[in-house]
């Protein structure tokens, strides 16, 4: 079952982030996450949710996700992220077949 990860970021030194952005996008192409969301308009429809800047990445299944977060490429992101901006994370399974 695909699994996903969703990113909501708030950047606070964007020097410092766009080296981030070079180090995970490593990751997540060694890792095969399909990018369908990094940044981008938005518009919130309902509830109180004010997101900064969106990511979604899809992976094959939980487990290649968790891989990709847990690689030595993307540990590597997230210490070059710090102080960079607030990073808010969650994986998610998709829908059965």
């Amino acid at each position: 079952m695909a699994a996903y990860i969703i990113a909501d970021v708030t950047v606070t030194d964007a020097d410092q982030m766009a080296k981030y952005r070079e180090w995970s996008t490593r990751a997540m192409q060694e890792h095969g996450a399909q990018v369908l969301v990094r940044g981008g308009e938005f518009e919130v429809l309902e509830g109180p949710w004010t997101p900064s800047r969106l990511v979604l990445l899809a992976f094959t299944d939980r487990a290649a996700a968790r891989a990709f977060y847990n690689s030595e490429t993307y540990t590597h992101a997230r210490k070059v992220r710090d102080n960079a901006g607030i990073m808010r994370m969650v994986l998610v399974d998709g829908v059965p077949g």
